[in-house]
């Protein structure tokens, strides 16, 4: 059994659409973001960047005491491996799958998130941040679009790398993206949308009804956090 510490943020629909295709057994712990449930004690304890997701597996493959992960790409290769699907075992392959997995955590999360800041949470519109941020974003879309031009996902076979980037371009519209300009991620995006397990995890996502909150408060908790937030 995976106990999954989870918010509806694209990083925590990767660990739910991973399950779901998997078909392993797991509890959603709702770790409300805007609501400071982040910074709870038993929280750190799983995940000390105060960040979901987080997983811990009562019954990791080495058969000892159970292991916490956090970070959502960690999470999914633990996971992987630990069921042996949605990786492949040939060197080669894995290799590839990797290189995607980590250019998502590098590159398109950390840049759609500024996107996403910027144009809609920031107190000041600040041009050239928003300009910075969906222009770099629009390049990673046109270098996923670029690799999935003779392939139906990203490194061959679907796989964890096509599990990380898929949630981060559901806000496109947000990240004021065009899906037209970009037909081969189109293709795959819309491949992935259709999957039961993508339509499932996000079918749990809807039933967490976020709770009314005073929005400078959680506009505080979310991004006006510094040292002191770890070390008071």
């Amino acid at each position: 059994m995976i106990d999954l510490y989870y918010w509806t943020t694209p990083n925590g629909h990767k660990i739910t659409i991973f399950l779901e295709e998997v078909g392993l057994p797991y509890t959603i712990n709702p770790v409300n973001i805007g609501a400071g449930e982040q910074f709870k004690p038993e929280f750190l304890n799983i995940s000390p960047n105060n960040r979901i997701p987080a997983i811990v597996d009562h019954e990791p493959a080495d058969g000892g005491a159970p292991i916490s992960v956090f970070e959502s790409g960690a999470i999914l290769l633990y996971l992987a491996e630990k069921t042996g699907k949605l990786i492949p075992q040939d060197l080669r392959q894995r290799t590839k799958v990797l290189e995607w997995l980590f250019w998502q955590m590098a590159g398109l999360g950390p840049m759609a998130g500024q996107n996403h800041h910027f144009s809609a949470y920031a107190p000041e519109k600040i041009e050239y941040a928003i300009n910075r941020y969906v222009n770099e974003t629009g390049r990673l879309y046109a270098v996923l679009n670029k690799q999935l031009a003779d392939k139906e996902f990203v490194a061959g076979d679907y796989s964890i790398a096509d599990i990380a980037a898929y949630p981060w371009i559901v806000p496109y519209e947000r990240q004021s993206q065009n899906l037209e300009d970009f037909p081969d991620l189109k293709r795959w995006f819309e491949t992935i949308k259709a999957r039961p397990a993508t339509i499932r995890a996000y079918e749990k996502a809807e039933a967490l009804k976020t709770q009314a909150l005073d929005p400078d408060k959680s506009r505080d908790l979310l991004f006006n956090q510094s040292a002191k937030t770890i070390q008071p």
